[in-house]
């Protein structure tokens, strides 16, 4: 009989969060089922957000506190994935699943008790994930998920042990959370979204990036090996959802960029094959 899969660690990045960290704390504290550890990653944060990580760990013992130094740019990719492992460094290999949060977001009270009924019952699942709901300007909270409704956002990623050891973990570069699934399918593990799974994201995407992130999407195009033609379906998908035409310009001038300096590839050639046959694959699907 297999092992049940439920325990579990949590790594936050966090950087000048005290206008939301509370929030998902707060929703980890009343989680159904509780994570073995939670680790708040510090991130050169000069606001109050040490205070608000101080105050949780006096209330329960799941939290743990590393306080590190790091660029103040918030720059997509490298800076949250450096803060996640340094956290990671910190974790023993006695769990289930791992997860990272980001400090913006409030989870459902059953969260991660679905998330481990998902592995539980398909083994060959290795992410799961939710979806993201942000609030309109009249207050509702609606569904924002502009990517594929297979994609799991890096927001609130779960991965099997299994899967993040085979995919070896998450790449320190953008789009780290569409390289981990790619690879996760190219080993042969399934991605699961569970449209249930309703999240709050307290700020809209992207808000805080720095302006000189907008080049970063076309570079990472080029470092998974899309090649020159998926990079134009993509970006102008990608230009028409967010209705920004300078989305696509931004995309291609960060591919040619990217491949001018000739920027380290995050994946094999094989790799880059198997991402090419499936990115094509699904083009085709959508339009049948």
């Amino acid at each position: 009989m297999l092992k049940e899969l439920t325990n579990y660690y949590i790594i936050i990045p966090a950087h000048n969060e005290e206008a939301f960290l509370a929030d998902i704390l707060n929703s980890l504290v009343s989680q159904s089922l509780q994570p073995k550890k939670v680790v708040i990653v510090n991130d050169n944060s000069t606001d109050s957000t040490e205070n608000i990580i101080d105050d949780f760990i006096e209330k329960s013992a799941i939290f743990q506190k590393l306080n590190t130094t790091s660029s103040t740019l918030h720059m997509p990719g490298s800076k949250v994935i450096n803060a996640f492992n340094k956290g990671l460094a910190l974790l023993d290999n006695d769990y289930d699943f791992l997860v990272k949060l980001d400090a913006d977001i409030i989870l459902p009270d059953d969260y991660f008790e679905k998330i481990a009924y998902i592995f539980n019952s398909n083994e060959k699942v290795g992410i799961a994930g939710g979806f993201v709901y942000e609030k309109s300007a009249n207050g509702e909270w609606k569904l924002n998920h502009p990517m594929n409704k297979n994609h799991v956002r890096g927001a609130f990623k779960a991965y099997t042990k299994d899967c993040f050891k085979t995919i070896d973990g998450l790449k320190n570069a953008m789009g780290w959370d569409t390289v981990d699934e790619l690879l996760a399918q190219y080993h042969g593990f399934d991605i699961f979204t569970d449209a249930t799974l309703k999240t709050k994201h307290l700020r809209p995407t992207g808000r805080a990036y720095n302006k000189k992130a907008k080049l970063l999407q076309g570079k990472a195009m080029y470092t998974m090996r899309y090649g020159f033609l998926i990079t134009c379906i993509a970006s102008l998908k990608m230009a028409w959802k967010q209705k920004k035409t300078d989305a696509f310009f931004d995309n291609m001038e960060g591919y040619f960029k990217a491949k001018k300096e000739k920027s380290p590839f995050l994946v094999s050639n094989e790799e880059g094959k198997f991402i090419r046959s499936l990115r094509w694959k699904n083009i085709r699907k959508k339009l049948t």
